[in-house]
């Protein structure tokens, strides 16, 4: 070999950007990942005769080794794939190096990543479903709690604390869907697609997606590299459930300051300055962790924009974004679990409210339509009785009877009883009289417990399968590894 040569396997050994492009510091959270993505590989090599089994022995007990040392103990390397193969090379020799026999870093952390997120999207799916269960617990509890329901920040018509805490469930319910679907698409195997065009090495994509508990293959080996579409979707489905998650944020720290409800002293912290204050903090921050979310999914989008096939470095400022959106996610779904099964309901101040602003009006608008009156002209009748009561107050009977000889021409009475007027003008009653599907009424509300109750059932179950199915092929792939070393 001559000078020049050495000279030119030297120019890519060193220099100021080895650090620049180095991922290894962060790379840790896939440290564990790659040694299983390693240990399959190696496994599969042997039963296919691409390695002996000695080697492939030596190469397993090594890597046993760089697991019970840790990540910390990995010798300098670009990334943590390098390193561990370094790592494995010094204890074995050159022999170590067929670890990466039809193999190429590409496919090898797009598995990593893969493997690492489907154990995240599962932990933030968690979550969501013990926030879910407590809204069911306090929704069934509260199915008759009088409460204030707003449009525009403005009393509108009277509904349930259960009724409130069961549209928050719904959405949730979604975004747990979003998020299973999601994990089904992460749970695909790049391994065996090498740089993106395949390998001539006789492997088995098959076996080392079962031995790393993955569903199946992505098929085409250049999309198997390339594709971080599994990112954008999860990422997406993180931020659906942080937005919703910041409304129910935002609903509490509203009701906090209108007394409608105390959060629990573990949830609330108090001024530095101000002795009287108890302050929704945890609530705030996790209102504001959708902002993490939706800029991690604007990050993702822009790095991925317009990349061409196959592997570019820019990928690896993509999984970042993934990374702090499912961490920061997750802990904001916990904190909002945790507070919404310790809140205490101030029902006094809730029924109270829950007749501010004519928020009747429409009941005594609907009364008139259901006995003859158009909607509109009824609108008009509650209306103008409204315009003349103080504000924020109900209007007397007398006050609608008079709008109906002015709109109508004719008093109340000759519409509908006194009775049902008075019955409608109740927020209790108007509470139990709309009882179509989906509204307030406690049957109402009832059939909608039932239903989210077996939804949040089928999904626990889906998730605990989700991690038997990934313990099960740690297991077998443990074994495996035993049979070698």
């Amino acid at each position: 070999m001559s000078e020049e040569d050495v000279v030119r396997g030297e120019r890519f050994a060193g220099g100021p950007a080895r650090g620049f492009l180095s991922s290894l510091s962060a790379d840790e959270r896939i440290f564990a990942a790659d040694l299983a993505v390693d240990r399959a590989h190696v496994v599969m090599l042997a039963e296919q005769g691409i390695v002996d089994e000695e080697t492939a022995g030596e190469i397993l007990a090594a890597l046993d080794t760089v697991e019970s040392d840790g990540h910390d103990a990995l010798p300098d390397g670009e990334d943590v794939h390098a390193a561990i193969e370094t790592a494995v090379v010094e204890a074995v020799g050159p022999e170590g190096g067929r670890m990466h026999t039809a193999r190429s870093r590409n496919d090898e952390v797009a598995t990593c990543i893969r493997y690492r997120l489907r154990e995240d999207l599962l932990s933030a799916l968690e979550a969501t479903l013990a926030l879910r269960e407590a809204l069911l617990a306090r929704a069934d509890e509260h199915a008759e709690t009088l409460a204030p329901g707003y449009t525009h920040l403005q009393p509108a018509q009277p509904t349930t604390v259960g009724h409130f805490l069961l549209s928050y469930e719904r959405a949730l319910a979604r975004d747990a869907a979003r998020l299973l679907d999601a994990y089904g698409r992460v749970n695909e195997s790049p391994l065996g697609a090498a740089a993106f065009a395949g390998t001539p090495f006789d492997v088995d994509r098959e076996r080392t997606a079962d031995l790393l508990g993955f569903d199946g293959t992505v098929d085409n080996a250049t999309d198997a590299v390339s594709a971080r579409d599994f990112l954008l979707e999860s990422v997406a489905a993180l931020a659906a459930l942080a937005t919703t998650v910041s409304g129910i944020a935002e609903d509490l720290v509203v009701y906090s300051n209108r007394g409608f409800v105390e959060l629990d002293d573990d949830y609330a912290s108090t001024s530095s300055i101000m002795p009287q204050k108890k302050n929704p903090d945890t609530l705030e921050l996790a209102r504001a962790t959708a902002g993490d979310a939706h800029a991690g999914l604007s990050g993702l989008l822009t790095t991925l924009k317009g990349l061409p096939r196959a592997y570019n470095r820019d990928l690896q400022r993509a999984t970042p974004h993934a990374w702090d959106a499912v961490d920061a996610v997750t802990d904001a779904v916990d904190v909002a679990g945790g507070a919404v099964a310790t809140a205490t309901w101030n029902e006094g101040a809730l029924a109270d409210a829950a007749s501010e602003g004519f928020s009747t009006a429409t009941g005594v608008a609907d009364l008139l339509a259901s006995h003859g009156v158009p909607f509109r002209t009824a609108h008009e009748t509650v209306a103008a009785a409204a315009a003349e009561s103080e504000a924020d107050a109900a209007p007397e009977y007398a006050a609608l009877d008079a709008a109906a000889e002015d709109v109508l021409g004719d008093p109340l009475e000759a519409y509908v009883d006194r009775e049902a007027v008075e019955a409608a003008l109740d927020p209790a009653e108007s509470v139990a009289g709309r009882d179509s599907p989906g509204g307030p009424a406690p049957d109402a509300v009832a059939e909608q417990l039932a239903t989210a109750e077996a939804e949040l059932t089928d999904d626990e179950s889906t998730v605990a399968a989700a991690r038997d199915a990934l313990a099960a092929a740690d297991d077998a792939l443990h074994s495996e590894v035993t049979d070698y070393v």
